[in-house]
């Protein structure tokens, strides 16, 4: 089995305020049925209002990010599938119920992780 990222930056996400609950239900309901299928690792959305830090291998802290990660936001939820086909379907479904498209990224192999 393999863990995908599927994702999406909060600007994506161009829905009427009215909508916001529906679609929060809609994409609820995905997690739901990814839980019940036994897929799903975590999911949640960045919280834009706690700023980033780096953190230097001497522990030393940093305020700020690496300059191409600094519109890293939005939400995202990580599942364990058997193929790439299975991403591809359960990406389809979030996009569906977020009402954005969603970017699918496969995490590499570890076998201690």
């Amino acid at each position: 089995m393999t863990k995908f990222l599927i994702s999406f930056p909060a600007p994506a996400m161009t829905v009427p305020a009215e909508d916001l609950p529906a679609v929060g239900e809609a994409a609820r309901q995905v997690i739901r049925a990814a839980k019940a299928a036994g897929v799903y690792v975590f999911g949640g959305g960045i919280n834009g209002a706690v700023a980033p830090v780096r953190v230097a291998p001497d522990g030393s802290v940093s305020h700020g990010t690496y300059p191409q990660t600094r519109e890293l936001d939005g939400g995202f939820c990580v599942l364990e599938l058997p193929s790439r086909e299975d991403a591809l379907l359960w990406s389809a479904r979030i996009a569906a119920a977020c009402r954005c498209a969603q970017e699918l990224r496969e995490f590499g192999d570890d076998p201690e992780s």
